[in-house]
């Protein structure tokens, strides 16, 4: 307990004149306001000559107002800017209504202006057997044209080799196998075909799905951690999105013959993947 001291004034006694030497009487003339400290609840508080706006009474006395001291022993709550950052991803599915493939031809003859010319005469039926079934001038594309020496063993040129491919790109998704066998009709063993794959014209409906159930998936996960350490969730802060369509794509590596069926071309379906990652502030 903190001492108290009191200033001493001293005040004579009326003896009389020649009388024996005045008395003096000691008594307090002020006393000093004691500090109390109270600790409840893991917060200290310091009361310091009583709470800001009134005095607290001692022995008869009162003090000036002081400022009353709240400490907290723990800081404050994590909570107060405290984020969690989670991530959530979704995929849906949907049918290609776009198909792709490059198509071309090979031709082989003694001289390198030979092989062009029987090369460009070839592609032009090829071109006229996709048109034939309903593909467009602008849906096709010229890719690679390559003209090459072909040497024997000795290193003597036998003949020239040229390639021509174009790349096609139509939304008769279900034309394109007829169209394909057209084209290898046209031009016989001299055609060539590189690959096919298909794709989604317009993904805005998917994507915006996908992404629904990406930040619903990322919520999910984010009360998850949040009710395990005793919180519970804020706004968001950002939100990072980063959406992964994917195509499916077959590759053809040798020559395509003529067949008397129309060849078969199965579009499937194609996934859209849309992963975001968000920030939320937590709260007490």
């Amino acid at each position: 307990m903190d001492e108290q001291q009191a200033d001493v004034a001293e005040t004579p006694t009326d003896a009389g004149v020649g009388g024996p030497r005045a008395a003096t009487v000691r008594t307090p003339a002020r006393l000093a306001p004691r500090r109390t400290r109270f600790i409840a609840g893991g917060v200290a508080l310091v009361i310091a000559g009583g709470a800001a706006g009134f005095a607290i009474p001692h022995n008869g006395s009162s003090a000036r107002p002081r400022p009353t001291v709240l400490v907290s022993k723990t800081g404050t709550l994590a909570a107060s800017g405290a984020q969690i950052t989670v991530t959530g991803s979704a995929t849906v599915q949907g049918t290609p209504d776009t198909v792709s493939f490059s198509i071309g031809v090979h031709t082989v003859e003694a001289t390198a202006t030979g092989a062009l010319a029987t090369n460009n005469a070839e592609v032009v039926r090829l071109e006229q057997a996709l048109e034939g079934k309903g593909i467009a001038a602008s849906e096709l594309q010229t890719s690679s044209l390559n003209i090459y020496e072909n040497t024997n063993s000795a290193g003597k040129v036998t003949g020239f080799s040229v390639d021509d491919a174009l790349n096609v790109t139509t939304h008769l998704v279900s034309k394109a196998g007829e169209a394909i066998d057209a084209a290898a009709g046209a031009v016989g063993n001299d055609v060539t075909l590189y690959g096919i794959s298909f794709s989604i014209s317009n993904e805005s409906a998917l994507l915006a799905t996908a992404r629904g159930q990406a930040m619903a998936n990322a919520r999910t996960e984010a009360q998850q951690v949040a009710a395990g350490g005793g919180l519970s969730l804020g706004p968001i802060v950002k939100v990072v999105d980063e959406e992964n369509t994917q195509s499916t794509s077959y590759e053809f590596g040798a020559a395509v013959p003529a067949a008397n069926a129309a060849l078969q071309i199965e579009r499937g379906t194609q996934p859209v993947s849309v992963q975001v990652s968000v920030v939320y502030e937590l709260q007490s």
